[in-house]
């Protein structure tokens, strides 16, 4: 008997370690016909969110990636958007229509750089809308003509709290319940649905960049529910609230994206109670080339990228070709017969005929 209650006390521990562990949730909200993700509780790393959202979009990922929730899905027919919101605080959010969830095991932070960059490398000639926003570092990233549209969008907490108090706010049509508009808390929380709203706003008033044939890219990170959450309590009326609010706007705005791109847009969530360990985004330009580390010791050669193999088929089928014309001339060149191919032959011939 007292082996049993032994065992089952750890078969407790055990799932009590793998709840914590896999705590955090990655959630597809909407999604076109193109990208098929598979009803399941795979767990997916932390670290290759990223990766999902590359394939997702089309592009090739340095490292395969063996997660079954993501299927192939049309090749040929790629979305036109993605928009991955990141909310801080919180390990999973009730949100009002069903999609597709998955566990995150491994929640470390993550960026969207390797998929910004390569959509500006990809499209750079075209007018790609990438737009990432962390409101906690006062700081957007943007990259692309395009962006310009979005050059008064509120980042800095100034800026956020004067947008709160103007007439087309959405205080004025958001039920605030037990939030309140005199604490710093609540007006950083409320200020980031402001952002949300804003995006799908400007978007709506230049509707040719959801019509354009370059891809866009939306990486947003909400704080403002942590916040709450480290200043009335997970327990508190407000955090109960918050968290409503949060899954009611997060819902709307993934349905006016997903409207204002025709369906073809994937809206993803992200909830991650804490991060493993702290992300420190470099103040730099994602445009800026990456500096390589000189001197090695160890002789190593420099990595390849994902453009190395569609480089390499284009050179060696040049050369086949090439070497292919030059046998072929040099063939017909060493047959040819002086006096009945060459037209130099001939008219000499007829010349001295005539003469």
């Amino acid at each position: 008997m007292g082996m049993r209650c032994v065992g089952l006390a750890l078969w407790v521990l055990v799932a009590a370690l793998l709840a914590g562990v896999l705590a955090d949730e990655f959630s597809v909200l909407r999604s076109p016909d193109s990208v098929v993700f598979r009803d399941g509780s795979w767990p997916i790393p932390g670290e290759r969110i990223p990766d999902v959202a590359a394939l997702s979009m089309g592009f090739s990922v340095e490292e395969d990636l063996s997660w079954p929730g993501l299927a192939v899905g049309d090749l040929f027919h790629r979305p036109r958007a993605t928009v991955l919101v990141t909310v801080k605080g919180l390990d999973k959010l009730t949100l009002p229509n069903n999609g597709v969830s998955y566990p995150v095991e491994n929640a470390v932070p993550f960026s969207l750089d390797s998929v910004a960059n390569a959509i500006h490398t990809l499209f750079s000639e075209e007018t790609p809308v990438v737009l990432q926003l962390a409101t906690s570092e006062e700081r957007v990233y943007m990259v692309g003509k395009a962006n310009s549209v979005f050059e008064d969008l509120s980042v800095t907490l100034r800026q956020l709290r004067n947008r709160l108090f103007q007439d087309n706010s959405i205080l004025a049509s958001l039920p605030l319940n037990s939030l309140s508009r005199n604490n710093e808390v609540d007006l950083l929380f409320l200020s980031e649905l402001q952002v949300l709203h804003d995006i799908s706003s400007l978007l709506s008033r230049h509707k040719h960049l959801a019509k354009d044939h370059s891809p866009d890219l939306y990486s947003l990170e909400l704080s403002g529910l942590e916040e709450i959450g480290k200043r009335y309590g997970e327990d508190s009326q407000q955090f109960k609230d918050a968290s409503q609010i949060l899954a009611d706007s997060l819902q709307k705005f993934a349905d006016e994206m997903y409207n204002l791109y025709g369906g073809n847009a994937m809206v993803e969530v992200v909830t991650v109670k804490t991060f493993d360990t702290p992300f420190v985004r470099k103040s730099r330009s994602i445009l800026q080339t990456s500096q390589t580390n000189p001197g090695s010791p160890f002789n190593l050669g420099y990595p390849y990228n994902f453009n190395y193999a569609v480089v390499f088929n284009i050179i060696f089928w040049i050369m086949i070709v090439l070497t292919i014309a030059v046998i072929v001339i040099s063939y017909s060149l060493w047959n040819m017969d002086p006096g009945y191919d060459s037209i130099i032959y001939r008219m000499t011939n007829q010349k001295i005929r005539m003469d």
